[in-house]
């Protein structure tokens, strides 16, 4: 069982449309359901697991790519924005891979985030 190291974690920024290039990273039967912007690429779910592209270096041209099956999530927690203050929700994900936090910026419903999880892991 692979473990990370620390607590990953990944800011989303907004809803956006689903990357055309999405298509090359699916399996038959996998659909993207829905996809975030992130700091330097997105984060696409799918009908099996959730995709994070991380574009790195300076010219963004080296990417790492996440994948988190559906599968692997034991538990999930949601907080929502407690006031006009706080502008970030965040979502706690504990996996057989380790914790993993992702904070949601203003304007994400994250009770839209919520639900996708809920329907990926529930669903079965």
């Amino acid at each position: 069982m692979a473990v990370t190291t620390g607590i990953l974690e990944w800011t989303l920024l907004s809803e956006c449309p689903i990357p055309d290039d999405v298509n090359d990273l699916l399996i038959r039967g996998e659909e993207a359901v829905a996809a975030y912007k992130t700091l330097r690429d997105s984060a696409i779910f799918t009908n099996k697991r959730l995709i994070v592209r991380d574009a790195q270096g300076l010219t963004g041209k080296k990417v790492e790519i996440y994948s988190l099956p559906y599968s692997s999530i034991n538990m999930w927690s949601t907080e929502n924005a407690g006031s006009f203050l706080d502008v970030n929700a965040e979502v706690e994900l504990w996996t057989r891979a380790g914790h993993i936090k992702v904070k949601l910026k203003k304007g994400i419903d994250v009770r839209k985030f919520d639900k996708l999880i809920a329907e990926a892991l529930l669903s079965v």
